[in-house]
């Protein structure tokens, strides 16, 4: 009787035993594929898949347009040139101005204004930004306004700019921060807004109150929103400056890319008009492309939401 007790205690301890073999290589196993899971990739890609994925499509949206384009002008669906010009004359548009040496300076005069204007925005609106979202009576009393001054065009601001400061680079820089503060504000307010609570008194207990709060816990936390705000800032600023060209002209400002435009227009030209819209988009998209795409990548990676690049 002893021994048949005996047997069976052992063969439960074997049991046992072999239960939590296996659990254990379970667990290790589930370690194992949360570790993978965990797992970024460092490493980029090769160049043909970055091409393929990135590089390609943009140039075959491109060569499509071109073709319709030319299409339109070959065919005579457009037989006007003074309404739609060929390819080729906008071509020789951008060789004139760059033999002659002013495409580039068409370029920087609109682009140093532009940059200058958003980093001051960003100066004020950043701070107004915080204040709103963080003190009630300041959000009550600002908030609508800042969402009013945000869907007014920037074209209005032009009229009372002239009239304020004359035909200078103060009234271009005004119309800038008009356009673009709101927006870098409503940004950081919304990106504000969706901070976990928890956050907010996990950094209390730890200490982080007040500006020490606003920088580790807040800023970091409301990043996404903030970037997106920054992104639609640019965009209200690039706009605002391009109005601000087009109507206000003085021969002290020099020529940009919205002075360009209504040159072409006066002139009747069609191909300097072409010319001075495809700059304008093209500075749209490089700033995009070299700026406010990485900043969200990195956004994006610091969160662990992109594994890829």
């Amino acid at each position: 009787m002893a021994s048949t007790e005996t047997s069976a205690v052992q063969d439960g301890d074997v049991r046992d035993e072999k239960s939590v073999k296996e659990g254990g290589g379970d667990l290790a196993g589930l370690e194992a594929g949360l570790d993978a899971l965990d797992t970024v990739q460092t490493g980029r890609p090769p160049f043909r898949e970055t091409f393929v994925r990135k590089i390609l499509p943009p140039l075959v949206a491109v060569a499509l347009v071109l073709v319709v384009w030319q299409a339109l002008v070959s065919f005579e669906i457009v037989d006007d040139p003074s309404k739609l010009p060929a390819p080729g004359d906008v071509w020789g548009e951008i060789e004139d101005a760059w033999l002659q040496g002013t495409l580039l300076g068409y370029i920087w005069t609109s682009v140093s204004r532009g940059l200058f204007g958003f980093l001051l925005a960003l100066a004020i609106g950043t701070p107004l930004g915080l204040l709103v979202s963080r003190v009630r009576f300041v959000r009550a009393a600002i908030g609508p306004v800042l969402s009013g001054l945000q869907s007014l065009p920037s074209v209005a601001w032009v009229p009372p700019a002239v009239i304020w400061l004359g035909l200078n680079d103060q009234m271009m820089y005004a119309v800038i921060l008009l356009g673009a503060v709101p927006s870098i504000a409503n940004g950081l307010v919304s990106g504000v807004d969706q901070v976990p609570p928890l956050f907010l008194r996990a950094g209390r207990t730890l200490g982080a109150t007040g500006l020490r709060g606003t920088w580790h816990i807040v800023m970091p936390a409301a990043l996404p929103g903030y970037v997106a705000g920054l992104k639609q800032g640019w965009a209200f600023s690039w706009r605002s400056l391009m109005a601000a060209e087009i109507i206000a002209q003085h021969p002290d400002l020099g020529t940009g890319l919205g002075q360009l435009l209504e040159n072409g227009r006066n002139s009747s030209s069609m191909s300097m008009v072409f010319l001075a819209i495809l700059l304008i988009l093209v500075v749209g998209i490089a700033i995009d492309l070299l700026i406010f795409s990485p900043l969200e990548r990195w956004v994006l990676r610091s969160r662990g939401l992109l594994v890829k690049s």
